[in-house]
């Protein structure tokens, strides 16, 4: 079935093809359920609606008895002679056939992820009202709903669920001067995002729920073929570990940019005024003329001014919220490198025992190596030994060798979580519903993204006791230490993985540092940053090895369990 065209309103964008509205109530703010049903925006989204029920509906239908045959102006003449009392507002069609229809359009609608947007100038004016503001909309909106529909059933409903009627989310834009370099001016009149209110649990479902290939290099800036315009992009100014990074975002990718939200810190205005950022993101650009494979996202560093600016193209395959976490996560890594930190694929937690002593572990490895696995097996085999687990990063962080070689601190870089619903324990996974973000919860590869830690912890310089390969490919059971500096770097380096077809990947596969985001780009430079690395860590005696998983095999939770109590009694004893 084609898709209706999208809807286009000053106050009031739709985009079946994306499941993406978008409110301008800087351009409308509608007070009354009168004033709603005769707005022009209305009656634009049961047009969009009648579209695709007429797919639904037999074409020898009678319009003159079928409800959902109708033209949008008969439709909305129809709900104000219910909402008016009419004495023949029932004569040409059932009832139960209209409110029937009623509650497939407010399915319907619900259906949209649904992102109110108000713009201001001072921060302090508005922000302390614009969920009021909304909340006041969703009110409006499921009050005409109910008005409707209890006059159609002849009575009171008897239970009320205060749903999200209007709105998924409110986001509050600004725009806000920063030094743009020459060439950077089409960015100037794009509104950052300065506040976000979003009503979770969210459910958001894309085109796209697995991404494929690699980020690679171009040789042109992205923003020779930048044609956005401050009606359709925004962008999300965000503190990804300790960079800067503006994430520019067509509207209908709004599924992705409001998810950042649970994942990155939103900078702060004083942050981004005045202030030229370390990374800058195009998300919905055509690629640049001559970029291999222009399906895929690509990344070019400005070294004139100091930037590398990535772009992810406008497609179905990119709806994926994979695809805007890990560019996002690449631009950062090249940053690192450049400033002679290593990008770290993994994730480290501090663990405090119940004796008191504190220990932070760090696992490696690429996607479904088992890092989150042999935490939640730790915590399960941990019994009352363990008091708290703290996640600092669940999928990258960095190392920092400190000057005149006085040791190794790490940094992570998200302040959430973006991970497969299979893997998180039934408690974890209650005790966070209410705050999550869901991607394509019904379906292989569903994720999650939930906040999981204060910017301040994530970015603090944290000491380093343990560092071990995550091994889903060998048979073996329990933890190894590398006795052989040169043994380790090699396994590090290689980063053997039985892909769990998370990715494009099936089978045993290689990955330079098991990270494809940052060091895979820049091998060279990053090669000489972790011998460096290696160095300190033996010359620090800290434990440097392997826990195996078995994920890529058989699978055992039993075996996987035997490995995380080798790895509790490693952590208890030293």
């Amino acid at each position: 079935m084609t898709e209706p065209a999208a809807i286009d309103l000053p106050a009031f964008y739709a985009n079946p093809d994306r499941n993406v509205a978008v409110l301008n109530y800087n351009a409308r703010f509608i007070t009354s359920i009168f004033d709603l049903v005769n707005s022009d925006e209305l009656a634009a989204f049961i047009n969009l609606f009648l579209a695709e029920q007429r797919a639904y509906v037999p074409d020898d239908a009678d319009p003159a008895t079928t409800f959902n045959r109708v033209d949008a102006p008969t439709y909305v003449a129809t709900l104000k002679a219910i909402l008016t009392n009419q004495p023949d507002a029932f004569d040409q069609y059932p009832a139960a056939e209209i409110l029937a229809s009623i509650e497939d359009l407010y399915s319907y609608y619900r259906s949209y992820l649904r992102v109110a947007t108000m713009s201001t100038q001072h921060n302090d004016v508005v922000s302390a009202e614009f969920m009021t503001i909304d909340q006041h909309f969703n009110e409006l909106v499921i009050r005409l709903y109910r008005t409707i529909e209890e006059k159609l059933q002849g009575h009171a409903n008897h239970v009320y669920r205060q749903t999200s009627a209007a709105s998924s989310a409110c986001v509050l834009l600004q725009k806000i001067a920063w030094p743009m370099p020459q060439g950077y001016e089409s960015l100037g009149n794009i509104r950052f995002l300065t506040r976000l209110m979003l009503r979770p649990p969210m459910m958001l479902h894309t085109k796209s729920n697995k991404r494929k290939g690699r980020f690679t290099a171009s040789k042109v800036n992205p923003l020779t073929n930048f044609t956005g315009t401050d009606k359709d992009w925004y962008c999300y100014p965000a503190m990804i570990g300790e960079s800067l990074a503006y994430l520019y975002f067509d509207r209908d990718y709004l599924a992705s940019g409001l998810a950042l939200a649970n994942l990155f810190q939103l900078a702060d205005r004083q942050e981004i005024e005045g202030h030229k950022p370390d990374l800058i993101l195009l998300f919905g650009s055509p690629s640049a003329q001559g970029d291999t494979d222009p399906e895929n996202g690509h990344y070019y560093y400005d070294a004139a001014n100091q930037l590398y600016v990535g772009q992810v193209p406008y497609n179905d395959q990119t709806t994926y919220f994979g695809y805007m976490k890990k560019i996002c996560l690449t631009l950062h890594n090249l940053h690192m490198i450049d400033q002679g930190k290593l990008p770290i694929h993994g994730s480290m937690v501090k663990i405090t025992f119940a004796n008191g002593v504190k220990k932070t572990v760090v696992f490696f490895g690429d996607s479904g190596a088992g890092k989150s696995e042999s935490i939640e097996a730790l915590q399960t085999v941990a019994d009352e030994k363990i008091a708290s687990i703290e996640t600092i990063f669940d999928d990258m962080g960095s190392f920092t060798l400190q000057p005149g070689g006085q040791g190794i601190y790490a940094q992570g870089t998200e302040t959430g979580a973006f991970v497969r619903l299979d893997d998180l324990s039934s408690e974890v996974a209650f005790n966070n519903m209410d705050r999550g973000i869901y991607m394509n919860p019904e379906q292989k590869n569903a994720r999650v993204i939930i906040p999981a830690n204060t910017w301040p912890r994530v970015v603090a310089h944290h000491e380093i006791d343990m560092w071990v390969y995550a091994n889903n490919y060998d048979d073996a059971v329990g933890i190894h230490q590398f006795t052989d500096q040169e043994a380790a770097k090699a396994t590090f380096i290689a980063g053997k993985r039985k892909a769990l077809g998370t990715t494009d990947e099936v089978g045993m596969s290689t990955t330079f540092f098991a990270n494809p985001f940052g060091p895979v780009q820049e091998e060279a430079a990053t090669r000489p940053i972790i011998d460096a690395v290696f160095d300190q860590l033996f010359k620090d005696h800290v434990y440097v090895g392997e826990i195996y998983t078995h994920l890529g095999n058989d699978k055992s939770q039993a075996k996987l369990n035997e490995s995380a109590k080798e790895l509790l009694t490693e952590l208890m004893t030293k």
